[in-house]
C-alpha cells in the first residue's frame, strides 16, 4: 500500500544490495486472514482458494508494465509430485488470463531440491538457493520482459535467484508480484 504512493521506493536491502528484479510489488501484508488461506491453499489442497487469491491480486494491481510472459516461480519435481499442484501456477495462470499475457511454467526449472525456505534464516536462504533454477530454452524469452509470480515474500531470496536466473538466460527486464509479503 505504501508504495502506491511512494512507487519509486527502495528499501534499505535494496539500496544495498540491488536485485537482479526491476520491480516486486508485494500486496498484502502476510497476516490473518490471508496467512490461514495461504497455508491452506499451499500445504492443505484448498485449491478452491487460487481463484480469489488471484482475484485479490488483480484488484491490486491496478497497472502494469509492458509484459511479454508470466511465469511462476517452480516447484522441484519431486515437491510437484508430493503437492501434486504449483500454487503459484494457479495464481500466475489466473493473472495470464485476466492481463491476456502468455504463460510459461516449464521455461524456467527448479534444478535440485532444496530445504524449505520458511526453515531457514536469512544467511542460510541465500546458500540454499544458489543454482537451484534454469531455464529449459533461453531462446524463448531472450529479450523478453517477464513477470515472475509467487505466493509469499519472504526476503526476496527465492524470486531473485529466479530473476538471476532469468537474466542471464537474456531476458529483459524481470518484474515480481506477490500476494503477501512477511513483515
Amino acid at each position: 500500500m505504501a508504495l502506491r504512493y511512494s512507487p519509486k521506493h527502495s528499501c534499505s536491502a535494496c539500496r544495498t544490495r540491488p536485485p537482479a528484479f526491476t520491480q516486486a510489488w508485494t500486496l498484502y501484508p502476510y497476516q490473518s486472514p490471508l496467512k490461514e488461506a495461504i497455508g491452506l491453499l499451499k500445504y492443505y489442497g484448498k485449491i478452491s482458494l487460487a481463484g480469489p487469491m488471484a482475484r485479490l491480486m488483480i484488484s491490486s494491481l491496478r497497472s502494469l508494465p509492458p509484459i511479454d510472459l508470466i511465469m511462476p516461480v517452480p516447484l522441484h519435481s519431486a515437491r510437484l509430485r508430493e503437492r501434486e499442484y504449483n500454487q503459484s501456477l494457479l495464481l500466475a495462470h489466473r493473472l495470464s488470463t485476466h492481463f491476456h499475457i502468455p504463460l510459461t511454467f516449464t521455461t524456467l526449472i527448479r534444478t535440485r531440491q532444496t530445504t524449505p525456505q520458511t526453515a531457514l534464516s536469512r544467511k542460510d536462504r541465500l546458500k540454499n538457493l544458489r543454482r537451484s533454477f534454469a531455464v529449459t530454452s533461453p531462446e524463448s524469452i531472450k529479450g523478453k520482459t517477464v513477470l515472475l509470480v509467487d505466493d509469499v515474500f519472504t526476503t526476496g531470496t527465492t524470486v531473485n535467484e529466479c530473476a538471476k536466473t532469468i537474466r542471464k538466460a537474456g531476458s529483459g527486464d524481470v518484474y515480481v508480484v506477490t500476494l503477501a509479503r512477511i513483515l
